[in-house]
């Protein structure tokens, strides 16, 4: 198959919106590297307090994302970064795609995403997704364990535990368990989704995923975890091999112990599937849990993998493990979806990414390269052989 070089990056990046998750060290990395680096808001004087907030006045140029301003600027070789909300990204992508420009975000690939991507490939533009933190370092951790035990035990294995779970928490937990840091709607609508996994050799779907909660102990301290969207297409795209039975595959979200207990409320007026009172719900738990500037989020992710050799033979085991705590310069949300994001713009910069669809990095190689690249940048994974416990059933 001939694949289309990629159109050469002409070194302007443009960084629309600026919400909680563009952190200081996305935008300074980009700062440092790009030729040209505009931020698009509402109004340029809140692009410009963004900015200013972060310590970079002067470092980019900023732009009010007024009505077909942004297509009179995007040029060929561009890089079009949309942190807005998931439903503008195609908009995006298709201006980009017309204008000739690369485009990067960090969410998950829709299906019009995907349809958009093959358009961008034979064009020869990059279409970088989920390169943020999860979808996106979670994926970096995964690619490095399974090449780990790809090396050690090949590609027959007779059972195989691969989890993987991350969440933006309290650094001090509430007695809520939580406080929001992302559109509060957003953080309810999720847990209206069924999700999709593989338990016990066979695929499961928890139509209400908080009922399949299980408690999780990492370094000795103790979580809540659930299943999140459909993990099974994953198994695929973190190269797990054909011949490695698969006992257990899940991608879910983590938060602080007490949560399930914590959240009833919630999930009673989730259950109704009334869209109004989840809206109605989410403004009141806003403004009753804001993030304030005194309180620090932490991020916790850990991604572990188990595999049993086949026939008798050699076990593998394995863990990565990131743990953060925001400050007052950056939250840890911020640092850690924007940071990736940025690193993988410096890629396409540099003419390290192929043209069409990339999924932060998937070959074992380039994800070692972004996971030292973000541990230069105090973003740290811990390895270790010690795998975190599941003590009990979902409650």
């Amino acid at each position: 198959m001939t694949t289309t070089p990629p159109v050469p990056a002409s070194g302007t990046v443009h960084w629309i919106g600026t919400g909680l998750s563009t952190g200081r060290s996305g935008l300074a990395l980009l700062c440092d590297r790009a030729a040209r680096v505009v931020l698009w808001d509402r109004t340029a004087d809140r692009a410009a307090a963004r900015l200013a907030a972060h310590g970079l006045t002067g470092r980019a140029e900023v732009r009010a994302l007024e009505p077909e301003a942004l297509e009179r600027e995007v040029g060929a070789g561009d890089v079009v970064v949309s942190m807005l909300p998931a439903a503008e990204h195609p908009r995006l992508l298709r201006l980009a795609i017309a204008a000739r420009a690369h485009f990067a975000c960090t969410s998950y690939v829709s299906d019009e995403l995907r349809e958009e991507a093959a358009r961008a490939a034979g064009a020869g533009l990059v279409v970088l997704t989920e390169a943020g933190l999860d979808p996106g370092i979670d994926h970096l951790m995964a690619h490095q364990l399974v090449e780990r035990a790809r090396e050690e035990i090949g590609d027959t294995a007779a059972s195989v535990t691969f989890t993987s779970y991350c969440g933006g928490v309290p650094a001090v937990p509430n007695d809520f368990r939580y406080r929001f840091s992302w559109a509060p709607y957003g953080v309810l609508a999720a847990l209206g989704s069924p999700a999709r996994y593989i338990d016990g050799g066979a695929e499961r779907t928890a139509p209400h995923p908080w009922e399949a909660t299980r408690e999780l102990v990492l370094a000795g301290e103790t979580f809540e975890v659930y299943p999140n969207r459909d993990s099974v297409p994953f198994a695929a795209q973190y190269g797990i091999p054909a011949g490695w039975h698969l006992d257990t595959f899940v991608r879910g979200t983590l938060r602080n112990a007490g949560w399930r207990a914590a959240w009833s409320e919630v999930f009673a007026t989730v259950r109704t599937g009334d869209e109004h009172q989840l809206r109605a719900l989410a403004k009141e738990l806003a403004q009753r849990y804001p993030t304030n500037e005194t309180d620090r989020d932490r991020v916790v992710l850990s991604v572990a993998l188990q595999v049993r050799g086949a026939g008798g033979g050699r076990d593998w085991r394995g863990a990565l493990l990131l743990d953060l705590t925001g400050d007052e310069a950056e939250s840890a949300m911020a640092l850690c979806v924007s940071l990736p994001l940025a690193y993988g713009v410096t890629r396409l910069l540099d003419g390290g990414l192929p043209a069409g669809l990339n999924r932060a990095a998937e070959p074992p190689a380039e994800a070692g390269r972004w996971l030292a690249a973000l541990e230069d940048h105090g973003v740290r994974t811990a390895f270790v052989d010690t795998l975190p416990t599941e003590p009990g059933a979902p409650r």
